[in-house]
Formats: C-alpha cells, sequence, structure tokens
C-alpha cells in the first residue's frame, strides 16, 4: 500500500519531534523547504581535505520523500555499536546513515531517544558539539 501524504506528514512530525529535543545543544539548519529539517553541533570544526572551518559538523536530518521519511543519522556511521541501543529501528536502516520510515508504527519512540542522547554524547566526545 503506497504511502499517503497524511501518513508520510504523521512519520516527518513525529520524527521532527524528536530531533527538535535535540536544539539546543545542537542547531537548526535554516532551509526554504517544509519537507526537511537538518540539525548540526554547535561548535566549528574543520573538515575535508583542505580542513575549512564549517559552522558544525552534520548531526541528522529527515526528508519526506514519496515513498518514506528519510532520517540521516551520522553517528550511526561513526558508531557501529549503536544498533544495541536501537534494534528497532536499525531494521529500517538502508545503507550506514539512512533510516527509511514507511510507517508510524516503525518509529519506536523510547529507542529513538536513547539513540539520538547517545549521539549527542558521542558528539560532544568527538569534539564536534560543546554541552552547556
Amino acid at each position: 500500500m503506497p504511502l499517503t501524504d497524511e501518513a508520510r506528514t504523521q512519520i516527518f512530525d513525529k520524527l521532527k519531534q524528536h530531533l527538535e529535543t535535540c536544539v539546543p545543544p545542537m542547531v537548526e539548519v535554516k532551509k526554504n523547504n517544509q519537507d526537511s529539517f537538518e540539525i548540526i553541533g554547535n561548535k566549528s570544526v574543520p573538515y575535508g581535505s583542505k580542513k575549512e572551518l564549517i559552522p558544525g559538523m552534520f548531526f541528522a536530518s529527515l526528508v519526506q520523500r514519496k515513498d518514506s521519511v528519510a532520517l540521516h543519522f551520522f553517528p550511526a556511521y561513526m558508531n557501529s555499536g549503536m544498533i544495541k541501543l536501537a534494534p528497532n529501528l536499525y531494521k529500517c536502516l538502508k545503507g550506514k546513515t539512512c533510516f527509511h520510515f514507511k510507517k508510524i508504527e516503525q518509529i519506536h519512540e523510547a529507542e529513538l531517544s536513547i539513540l539520538l542522547n547517545e549521539g549527542i554524547k558521542r558528539w560532544a566526545k568527538s569534539g564536534y558539539l560543546l554541552l552547556p
């Protein structure tokens, strides 16, 4: 059964609520698109081969797609052991950092909260985030 606009919006809104709890200490990247949401670390860091300073290291984003809502969660790439914290969410992982949600039931809120909190801790430990 195809994903309806209403279901896609419900999934997006639920995931966005969780990501918004990370701001602060994370910083929201302002875009002119209501179908996406992105947060980055609050510390400028060198990035790329030229080590140019960027305003903050990418942490997570949401994008509404035709058949799903994608949650890109970069700490998952850098910390493969995080699967133990959220085994049900990891069933939706496609690739290394992209979770695809097609049903609201796939969002295990307790696991998502644990995963995001652990991501914040690891971002701070990696030097991408200043905690208060």
